[in-house]
């Protein structure tokens, strides 16, 4: 069955940046993947960031959705995402404030199960779970409980497993219908977030992340 196509939200490009598109298609019933296309490697730029908020919005709350799983991968095979525009970060008044750490916040608390469909190179924000410069970076790390890695093979597309409400690990799985729809199909996935309390048991879980994000500007909505 074709995959069918959701909605298509612009990244605007700003001074280095081009900026690109993250749309979201629905291959398989009630999961909801948005592919983010932001050449060359999907830096975490405002604009990119302020997309990202406005597609998790539109998946929770428009019309044609219901509850279910919520996949995120890069039209690019060589980058999952690159992380920060180090020099753009700094010169940008309240960027981390305005911009990271609400979207940090939202992935932390998102009222369905969310995986990452990894296939290419993923480091530091782009990951949030490798930067240690300033402490919500290893907050919002630290919020994906520990396991091991599986090899996905060379050039192998990967699933990292968000554990959500209810616990879970965090490892390395290959290909699509091996790694995403197994992963989905075992846990039961498309149904953990339709009692409505998904997000408040991941609020709750993950407090101490979530309090240090909103200390640091990452507000609470």
């Amino acid at each position: 069955m074709a995959a069918k196509t959701h909605f298509t939200v612009t990244i605007p490009s700003i001074p280095g940046h081009v900026g690109g598109t993250i749309t979201c298609t629905e291959p398989a019933p009630q999961v909801y993947l948005l592919t983010l296309a932001s050449p060359p490697d999907n830096r975490l730029t405002p604009p990119l960031c302020a997309a990202l908020l406005e597609s998790l919005d539109r998946v929770e709350f428009g019309e044609g959705f219901e509850s279910g799983v919520l996949v995120t991968t890069s039209a690019m095979p060589k980058f999952y995402s690159n992380g920060l525009d180090l020099q753009l970060a700094m010169s940008t008044p309240g960027f981390t404030e305005d911009s990271l750490y609400p979207l940090f916040r939202r992935f932390l608390t998102y009222p369905m199960p969310t995986v990452a469909l990894v296939n290419g190179h993923c480091f530091a924000g782009g990951s949030c779970s490798r930067c240690t410069m300033i402490t919500a970076f290893s907050a919002a790390g630290r919020a994906a409980p520990g396991g091991g890695v599986q090899d996905a093979g060379a050039g192998g597309e990967a699933v990292r497993r968000e554990g959500g409400a209810g616990g879970g690990d965090c490892g390395w799985v290959g290909g699509w219908e091996d790694g995403v729809m197994r992963l989905v199909e075992e846990r039961g996935l498309r149904t953990k977030g339709k009692m409505g309390v998904y997000g408040m048991l991941k609020e709750e879980m993950y407090r101490g992340q979530v309090a240090l994000l909103d200390a640091r500007g990452g507000g609470g909505g």
